[in-house]
């Protein structure tokens, strides 16, 4: 992770615990063994790859003379720097200051916090930590309403959308599985899309037409990492809840990656956290990218029983396998749609028109009077629209 934000490593420690010391996290030999090459090497910056307490990150960097970063600070830092949007900046800020509050004291360690006089007033660091704390509180409280408007601008246009009758297909997985790539390729978009860790925070919607002709919206979303700290689920909420919109999730894995099946997991739990289906989950299709970077004689075989999700192995790079995507994402839709009988009168073209356009027409026939009768299969999304076009005409199954 290190690399995503363009530091150079130079050198890498395995620091294995058998029992967490709350001083330091890891015992006193390998805190020694580091001083040492800290001492020899004199890094800007040592990374942690696990969670500090404040305590911990101020009892290392006064034992190695040098700023240290835990996985959730390290994970802030690279998302400041992807943040794009007026949204992504105070989701972000947000998240760095709630992970910031905790950890004031590391940056008074040169002003005296003893408390003076008679146990009421504390020393003039510790009255600058109080305001700091107080400023800290009152921009996060702020922050905190910016994104409540945020949050009620986002479900407005979801109202909207929900008026529109395509249902929405969102991209999720694990970050840099290739989901900005993907997206790209499928709605020949021109989302960022780099071979790095959180390329896209803020989410992407875009119009697609599928084989069947039926109209979809692809969203693209932020990707997902193992023991993703709680500040950026809590501040990320807003974004990450437009997959509990989604008619379809398509899970992006990287099957490059040596460890695809753990990251798996990784998402699935985080998918949980939000608060998806079991049957969300049960309809999701697995789309194993990178294929390009596997021999043939490698490359995992889909199962798909009734047991395994629907995977379809692709590339995005190389276009490979789009076409068997694309199918499976119409089969899905169909396969979870409504059916409905619809009467429509001998004159009224234009309703029959929007039909056929909005829904699949299964069955055509006409009574003696010359009224149109219809079986039709409607998306989910689309539901609601059919019922206030065409009202009691509209007979669901």
């Amino acid at each position: 992770m290190a690399v995503a934000i363009d530091l150079d490593v130079i050198a890498a420690v395995a620091a294995p615990i058998s029992e967490p010391r709350p001083a330091t996290l890891i015992g006193k030999g390998k805190v020694d063994e580091l001083k040492a090459l800290c001492a020899s090497e004199k890094p800007e910056l040592v990374i942690c790859d696990g969670q500090l307490s404040p305590v911990q990150q101020r009892n290392l960097e006064k034992a190695w003379d040098t700023k240290v970063l835990d996985r959730t600070g390290l994970i802030l830092e690279i998302f400041g720097e992807r943040a794009r949007t007026a949204e992504g900046r105070l989701q972000v800020e947000l998240a760095h200051l709630t992970y910031q509050k905790g950890r004031l004291v590391r940056s008074w360690t040169h002003l005296e916090r003893q408390r003076g006089g008679f146990g009421f007033l504390g020393g003039p660091g510790e009255t600058q930590i109080e305001a700091d704390r107080r400023a800290i509180g009152d921009r996060i409280a702020k922050l905190k309403r910016e994104l409540e408007d945020v949050k009620r601008t986002r479900n407005l246009h979801r109202e909207a959308r929900r008026r529109v009758p395509f249902p929405i297909v969102a991209l999720v997985g694990y970050t840099n599985a290739g989901k900005s790539t993907l997206f790209n390729r499928m709605t020949s978009a021109e989302v960022l899309a780099k071979d790095q860790l959180f390329a896209t925070l803020d989410p992407t919607m875009r119009g697609l037409v599928l084989p069947s002709k039926r109209r979809i919206i692809l969203s693209d979303t932020v990707g997902f990492i193992s023991d993703l700290p709680t500040q950026l689920v809590a501040a990320f909420r807003a974004t990450l809840e437009e997959v509990l919109e989604a008619d379809i999730l398509l899970h992006v894995r990287d099957v490059s990656h040596p460890d695809w099946m753990a990251q798996r997991d990784d998402v699935l739990g985080v998918l949980n956290e939000l608060g998806v289906s079991e049957r969300a989950q049960g309809e999701m299709i697995e789309v194993w990218n990178k294929i390009d970077r596997v021999p043939a004689n490698a490359r995992p075989v889909a199962a798909n029983g009734k047991r395994e999700p629907k995977s379809v192995s692709v590339s995005a790079l190389t276009g490979e396998g789009m076409d068997r995507l694309l199918k499976m994402i119409d089969s899905t839709l169909a396969e979870t749609a409504i059916e409905a009988d619809l009467k429509l009168e001998p004159h009224a073209g234009a309703d029959i028109a929007w039909t056929y356009e909005n829904a699949d027409v299964l069955k055509r026939s006409s009574d003696a009077k010359g009224n149109v009768k219809l079986r039709i299969a409607i998306a989910a999304a689309a539901l609601p629209k059919f019922e206030r076009r065409f009202g009691a005409r509209l007979v669901r199954h």
